[in-house]
């Protein structure tokens, strides 16, 4: 069975990985660190978007090398 999957929903579950990714880093930084909870989840917001600079996929922000 091969699963057809849109340009828009590969898109669509890129960006829902890269939430999960950010939420956990920012669960991570404030269990096992010391730090105040509001830097954590600054932390957090922060590691999302560099997870989607650092994708070279990204056409409209991704960290383009081969152009």
């Amino acid at each position: 069975m091969k699963l057809k999957i849109t340009k828009k929903q590969k898109a669509v579950v890129k960006s829902y990985i890269r939430a999960v990714a950010g939420a956990a880093v920012a669960m991570g930084i404030a269990l096992l660190t010391d730090l105040a909870p509001e830097y954590a989840v600054l932390i957090g917001a922060v590691a999302a978007p560099a997870i989607k600079w650092a994708d070279r996929t990204e056409e409209e922000f991704g960290l383009v090398l081969d152009k």
